[in-house]
């Protein structure tokens, strides 16, 4: 487990690479393999619940949009 630095690392410099040769596909594989590893290690355990929460939020916020409700703040010039 201690070469997943490095295997993250070449996921984001393939992924550059990639990007840069315009090949759009390779650049997504690549990123979405860096992000899997990158969630596979201790550091990365609590990305999947930071996301879940921020889009718990993001849903609270617009669902009063939304549904027509309330809106609670206003800009007024």
């Amino acid at each position: 487990m201690q070469a997943v630095g490095i295997l993250i690392l070449f996921a984001i410099g393939g992924a550059l690479l990639c990007a840069k040769a315009r090949f759009a596909g390779g650049a997504v594989v690549f990123s979405l393999v860096a992000l899997v590893l990158f969630v596979a290690t201790p550091a990365g355990q609590g990305l999947p619940a930071a996301i879940g929460t921020f889009v718990d939020a993001l849903d609270g916020a617009a669902t009063p949009a939304l549904n027509g409700g309330p809106q609670e703040a206003s800009t007024s010039r």
